[in-house]
């Protein structure tokens, strides 16, 4: 998480601003796309044209020329919802902005700003994402063709090739269970108050919209020169589907699974026995050889754009670049300096020799005992309780 994040700040994304996209999709289609890598592809493709056809179509209308001008993003494909469920949705982190080709004057990329989306903007972007998807999806045989209304024409190629998996997919995206004593009724909660059972909070607010089961969210952006924060949001969209630090045992031998935020109904965590927790670990796990974060527009691989508008050294605060640049893998030791600020290279008396590595103590009573005698802390600081919000985001 990291590692992935620094790697986009230091040596992917220009120093322009930025914005993060939020698209969540219908439960059908979720798991239509779970065990289909064609399908994962092919909605992520209409998702970012779309969004980036925004970008490109603002800076048309001030007077750009289209062929000349790129949008870029970096997307995050997450399976997972906060509650272990099968909940594919995408992160889109777009520049808030295009860059203009200008090669052919000899001249280096330009990058032309956009302004902030509106309510109605977000409102339109949607729906053509919407209309877009539903269209594919009629082509592909998964809805009907010849009615107006949306119905699921029954197509399921999963369940023919692999019924187990299957089966443990729909599942998890319905907040059910596929196997064990419990099979087919609902993930046990814990704390739940008054609201309806299976009730989920609506999107609203500034920059969301909802339509046919979709969900946009588009209100955070980041200025160019906060690449602090732009970092930090990078480490949230690269986060791992488990916490093990939410996840405990309980008395009678369940697991308990705490949220960050209780849900509007006052849900706080759900309970599962071990079997029923592999299970929905299964249906978290990607396929194979399918890319979870993507590149597009002028950030891609492939673009003539990406090498001329990649951070620089200068940009950085570097006098050259550092070992290791071209690569995407980080050391512990300069992962460490990066997250918490703890420099594990240089000496901190002299500040000027290295450090190396003499000995690796494992064992907690010993390193206890050290730490007391240097009259430092023995036990880690307690984390604070999540606050409980207003409402509550359930992607």
């Amino acid at each position: 998480m990291a590692q992935m994040a620094a790697h986009l700040v230091e040596q992917v994304i220009p120093w322009v601003p930025t914005r993060q996209w939020v698209v969540s999709v219908p439960i059908p289609l979720r798991y239509w796309m779970a065990p289909s890598r064609e399908l994962t592809a092919k909605v992520h493709t209409i998702i970012r044209r779309t969004i980036g056809q925004y970008y490109v179509n603002q800076a048309v209308h001030n007077g750009a020329t289209r062929s000349t001008i790129q949008s870029g993003s970096v997307t995050f494909l997450q399976r997972f919802g906060g509650s272990l469920n099968l909940n594919l949705h995408y992160h889109f982190i777009f520049l808030e902005g295009v860059f203009v080709d200008r090669a052919a004057q000899g001249l280096k990329p330009r990058f032309l700003p956009a302004a902030p989306p509106t309510d109605a903007d977000i409102a339109t972007v949607l729906d053509k994402i919407s209309q877009r998807v539903i269209r594919e999806l009629r082509k592909r045989g998964y809805l009907e063709a010849d009615t107006q209304e949306v119905v699921p024409t029954g197509y399921d190629p999963a369940s023919d090739e692999a019924p187990e998996l299957a089966r443990t997919l729909a599942a998890s995206a319905q907040q059910r269970l596929a196997f064990g004593e419990r099979a087919g009724q609902r993930v046990r909660r814990i704390g739940s108050g008054f609201g309806n059972e299976g009730e989920r909070p609506t999107l609203s607010g500034t920059r969301c919209a909802s339509v046919n089961g979709f969900s946009l969210h588009a209100n955070t952006g980041v200025p160019a020169h906060r690449r602090d924060e732009l970092e930090r949001l990078l480490r949230y969209t690269a986060r791992g589907a488990v916490s093990l630090e939410r996840l405990e045992q309980g008395a009678d031998g369940d697991l308990l699974y705490t949220f960050t935020r209780p849900w509007s109904d006052g849900t706080m965590g759900i309970k599962l026995s071990p079997l029923e927790l592999l299970e929905k670990l299964a249906a978290l796990v990607p396929l194979p050889r399918l890319h979870l974060v993507r590149y597009g527009g002028c950030l891609a691989p492939h673009s003539n754009l990406r090498t001329a508008i990649i951070p620089t050294p200068r940009q950085q605060g570097l006098e050259e670049p550092e070992g290791g640049r071209t690569s995407p893998n980080w050391t512990w030791a300069r992962l460490l300096k990066r997250v918490f600020a703890i420099d594990m290279e240089r000496c901190p008396v002299c500040q000027q020799g290295t450090l190396r590595i003499i000995a690796a103590i494992m064992e907690r009573r010993v390193i206890e005992k050290i730490l007391r005698h240097l009259k430092l802390a023995a036990e880690p600081p307690p984390i604070a309780p999540a606050r409980q919000a207003a409402f509550a985001w359930d992607f």
